[in-house]
């Protein structure tokens, strides 16, 4: 009789690099909600798919929305690329319920590659990649610049 290992949670890398945003961070959510913990790395290389100008200018309509009293009550826009994609994996899970509050905090997300993960195997997903010219899409960095990031 052969005994099965219980298979425990994994360490997954995945690399954002020419990704498109919201079908990767689809998956890392299914990933988180199965118990994985996951780190993105190069999070400001990941892509958003549509038109450069129009984009930028619905991230900056957004930074506007804020508390009618006070706008030190929120909410509050992330500006950075990782923080970005972190919102973006949080609204994919129930992040109210339990499941869904683990789950996030299974979540790691870096801008660039970090030295402890550098000879790691890093992870892609086929259906997120980008499938026309660079030009067609625009990075989370360019549109984090746009929006107020002072880094890179």
């Amino acid at each position: 009789m052969a005994e099965k290992k219980p298979s425990g949670p994994k360490q997954i890398v995945v690399d954002a690099t020419n990704c498109i945003a919201g079908r990767m961070c689809s998956h890392v959510s299914k990933l988180l909600l199965q118990g994985n913990k996951v780190a993105i790395v190069n999070a400001e290389k990941a892509m958003l798919s549509g038109y450069r100008y129009k984009t930028i200018e619905l991230y900056k309509e957004h930074l506007e929305i804020n508390s009618v009293t006070n706008p030190i009550h929120g909410p509050f826009h992330p500006r950075r690329p990782d923080t970005i994609l972190s919102k973006m994996v949080r609204g994919m899970v129930p992040k109210r319920k339990t499941s869904g509050v683990e789950a996030h905090q299974r979540l790691r997300v870096y801008i660039g590659v970090p030295e402890e993960m550098k000879d790691t195997k890093l992870e892609t997903f086929a259906d997120s990649k980008i499938r026309k010219p660079e030009s067609y899409y625009i990075t989370i960095g360019e549109v984090a610049k746009q929006i107020g990031w002072q880094g890179l």
